[in-house]
């Protein structure tokens, strides 16, 4: 072979062998997102089925059209779907990038290292929070922020009550106990009042029964420690075994859910609840036809100071794991803002969460006004909120009034047990 011709070969060859030893070993740079790429939020609420049809999704038309490049999926379902799948995604590490809150979950989310700081995000959007009417901080560090707050009063049936002779919805303990038995018609399977207690789902604990303790000043704690053994809740419980015993209270309490509540009120089988004003859309979308007042919780007969009142918020946090968190706090920056809070508040017949908000049903909505009285008469009170293992505490209470309320064992017993079981919570 010609020695030119061999000495280009090895030239070649020694060539193809450096570039293939650079392509092999140089670094490979982070691919950059290509310009103008859509970041899509999901976002993990039960709060658009509660709301008019079509009347969230166009709250976050607005935002997509303020915020071009972000896009939000609603992932939307009832209050204890949404609660299944925030857990499981807390566990999971698969969290939504901002997820609807209720209160009594945020202490374990935070456990856990679910949610992202919320002062942090604050911080480094430059956000003041001077705006923000409540703040649910743990560690000194906000995790959730309240978007909307409702106040959980009692629903009574109108016409039931005509029916049954009764003339105005109950403002004492007493009057409650003489309109649900009144109310009560089990040949037409009619009951005076409804009442949750589902293990799975044990929230009737802080909405249906430790709401009478604080309806007439009373508390579950003292000094940040539980104190389930004191008179007021003895009272409450001796009276609600007492609705238990005489029957008025509709079949299957042990396994009945929030959502199963409503039902039951929406269908006309129970004479009164307590619930969120966020189902008063709900009410009217399913039962048009239904006759309906609110008032407040009934206090003891002998009690003349302010009720306090139930409430749950419609709260928000964002997912530590997320990728797109400053985004993900332009959402909620979005929903806390004065304008937006006004219609969202305004929609949903709640409180807002922008001090500097006000809603419009106050003065629209004849129902809501209502709630507003009940609200300005009142305080709120709901000592759920911020507790360790919130839910946990409901549970291991309703686990001993269950058997306090069948008869298996007494009332000393059943708070007794329910005290040290939240003891050791603490």
């Amino acid at each position: 072979m010609n020695k030119k011709v061999m000495s280009l070969l090895i030239v070649m060859a020694l060539f193809a062998t450096w570039i293939s030893g650079c392509t092999t070993v140089a670094p490979q740079a982070p691919a950059a997102a290509p310009a103008g790429e859509t970041v899509t939020l999901e976002f993990t609420q039960w709060w658009e089925p509660e709301l008019p049809e079509g009347a969230f999704r166009a709250l976050m038309d607005e935002f997509e059209a303020q915020n071009p490049g972000i896009k939000v999926e609603l992932i939307s379902g009832p209050y204890s779907t949404t609660r299944e799948q925030v857990v499981a995604g807390a566990v999971a590490g698969t969290m939504s990038d901002v997820v609807g809150l209720d209160g009594a979950w945020v202490s374990d989310f935070v456990k856990q290292g679910s949610l992202a700081s919320l002062t942090d995000l604050m911080a480094q959007a430059g956000f003041d929070d001077s705006e923000l009417a409540a703040q649910i901080q743990l560690n000194g560090a906000t995790y959730m922020i309240p978007v909307v707050n409702f106040v959980y009063p009692v629903f009574v049936n109108l016409d039931l009550m005509e029916a049954a002779g009764v003339a105005n919805p109950p403002s004492t303990r007493s009057e409650f106990a003489a309109a649900a038995a009144a109310l009560t018609d089990p040949t037409n399977n009619v009951y005076g009042w409804v009442l949750p207690l589902s293990l799975e789902q044990p929230n009737g604990i802080q909405n249906d029964v430790m709401s009478w303790v604080w309806a007439s000043g009373g508390s579950m704690m003292k000094d940040g420690m539980p104190d389930l053994t004191n008179d007021n809740v003895r009272g409450v419980a001796e009276y609600i075994k007492g609705l238990y015993d005489a029957g008025v209270i509709a079949p299957g309490a042990f396994s009945l859910r929030e959502q199963d509540k409503v039902e039951e009120f929406a269908n006309g089988r129970v004479g009164m609840m307590i619930s969120s004003l966020a189902h008063i859309n709900m009410l009217r979308e399913r039962s048009p036809d239904l006759n309906f007042a609110i008032t407040a919780l009934p206090a003891a007969d002998d009690y003349t100071g302010k009720r306090g009142l139930p409430y749950a918020s419609w709260g928000i946090g964002v997912a530590s794991n997320g990728e797109h968190q400053a985004e993900a706090w332009k959402l909620v920056e979005f929903l806390m803002s004065a304008e937006t809070n006004s219609k969202l508040s305004s929609i949903a017949n709640a409180f807002p969460g922008n001090v500097n908000s006000t809603p419009d049903f106050v003065q629209t909505d004849e129902l809501f006004g209502a709630a507003f009285a009940v609200f300005q008469e009142g305080y709120l009170a709901n000592e759920f909120v911020g507790l360790p293992v919130a839910e946990e505490l409901m549970r291991l209470f309703d686990e001993q009034f269950q058997l306090y309320l069948d008869g298996s064992q007494t009332l000393d017993e059943a708070l007794n047990q329910a005290q040290e079981a939240w003891m050791e919570k603490f």
